[in-house]
């Protein structure tokens, strides 16, 4: 009786391992194949490029005002 119980979650888990295999197979299967093959990775007319960083600015220091030095 106990294997019984024991091979019902096994199923479903097995049945949901294969249900989102196959999900992600649909979503990104062309990748993986073109990836396998060794095709550079074309990018969609839609995917917006990534712009270089720039380099912050640095300001530069000024010397403090003597009168501030002293206050403080």
């Amino acid at each position: 009786m106990s294997a019984a119980l024991g091979t019902l979650p096994f199923l479903a888990t097995l049945w949901l391992l294969v249900v989102l295999g196959a999900r992600v197979l649909e979503e990104s299967g062309a990748k993986i194949a073109a990836a396998l093959k060794g095709v550079p990775r074309q990018q969609p007319a839609n995917e917006i490029g990534v712009r270089p960083r720039t380099r912050p600015q640095v300001r530069r220091l000024r010397p403090a005002n003597v009168e501030w030095r002293a206050a403080a």
